[in-house]
């Protein structure tokens, strides 16, 4: 069923304007009736951040900025699902338009600049759900004319500690002037000092939540070896890499729409994000789980992403292109790559690639 309805509405909902498309379909996943999913296979089950994952492919943040259908993507087989991102107050983002599709390329341009609806209405929308089992991670920002961003992020962990599975520290988004500073050592060292006494005292009384720190693709070794040097001291609990990236590969085809500004994802995003995946792989030294997102579009490159060191992944861009046949591909490629490989568990799999990723061995 799903292969038919990706075949029928993929084509309809590339032909309107990206942003129009991505409201519909969210809408049609809040009133649609949603059969769930059949059970996952147990090899594909993670135990990572306290946590257990069915399986180990997310939505990632940005699909689902205000909570609108956690519910729906989990019930159609996602392993979890991470919302946002959500500042403290609402916020209407950059003026359109502001989201580009590059389909030659399999990609997207955004400039959105976390248009969202606070922390308020999200918590009341989380409160108000239905409560089958599932994960549903909060990615958090700072307001773009806040005075202390520091402090927003602090305030949103507080706020929405209760429904949280896990929160995503985003200081990579290129779409909030300045936000990309706060992976420099020193503004890192104190913002993650204040998440992590947020969460710690919010642990009292709603459970200790992880922690996790999203980073951009666009950064140097140099600086990937102080962001992570600063995420070890502090305790954090993961790292999702990465975000979009500003930069444009000169295999780009769809030249028009790559001139616009803003983070680009989806399949021209694969090999940088990949690469930094593999380069924080083996600095981390398995001292937590790191998650992979960006440029996956089929089985093959998720698997990739955990061979190079993601124990977990995430998919967005990869949906428009791909509809939801994307999750069962990914699903039967990593047990094909178990079977392979003789391997009883995902995390057999994890990093096995990394150190050829970084001598460019791919």
């Amino acid at each position: 069923m799903i292969s038919v309805l990706d075949r029928l509405a993929l084509p309809l909902l590339r032909g309107i304007d990206p942003e129009a498309a991505h409201a519909l379909v969210i809408k049609a996943m809040a009133w649609a009736p949603i059969l769930p999913s059949r059970p996952d296979d147990r090899r594909l089950q993670v135990a990572a951040l306290g946590l257990r994952f069915p399986n180990p492919v997310g939505v990632a943040a940005g699909f689902d900025k205000n909570a609108l259908v956690p519910g729906t993507l989990l019930a159609l087989g996602f392993g979890f699902v991470e919302i946002g991102t959500v500042t403290p107050r609402p916020q209407p983002g950059n003026p359109p338009p502001r989201l580009f599709r590059l389909d030659r390329d399999r990609g997207v341009i955004n400039r959105l600049g976390f248009n969202n609806d606070g922390v308020a209405r999200v918590r009341q929308r989380l409160a108000a759900r239905a409560r089958p089992a599932g994960i549903i991670g909060i990615n958090v920002g700072a307001n773009k004319d806040a005075p202390d961003r520091a402090g927003d992020y602090a305030a949103a962990i507080a706020a929405l500690a209760e429904p949280a599975s896990y929160f995503t520290v985003n200081v990579s988004s290129p779409n909030t002037p300045g936000l990309r500073d706060l992976q420099h050592k020193a503004a890192l060292d104190d913002l993650l000092a204040r998440v992590v006494d947020t969460r710690d005292r919010a642990a009292e009384s709603m459970g200790r939540k992880p922690i996790l720190l999203k980073i951009a693709p666009d950064l140097t070794l140099a600086e990937l070896d102080d962001i992570v040097a600063v995420a070890r001291v502090r305790r954090i609990d993961g790292m999702i890499v990465s975000n979009t990236t500003i930069s444009r590969p000169a295999a780009l085809r769809d030249l028009i729409p790559a001139r616009q500004l803003g983070g680009l994802s989806g399949r021209p995003l694969f090999a940088l994000s990949t690469r930094m995946l593999a380069e924080t792989f083996v600095r981390v030294e398995r001292a937590f789980p790191l998650i992979g997102v960006g440029g996956i579009d089929s089985g093959a490159g998720a698997l990739a992403k955990v061979r190079a060191g993601a124990l977990l992944i995430q998919v967005y861009t990869g949906l428009i292109y791909c509809g939801l046949r994307l999750l069962d591909d990914i699903k039967r490629a990593l047990l094909a790559d178990l079977e392979a490989e003789g391997a009883g568990a995902l995390e057999d799999l994890v990093g096995r690639d990394a150190s050829a990723r970084i001598t460019g061995a791919f």
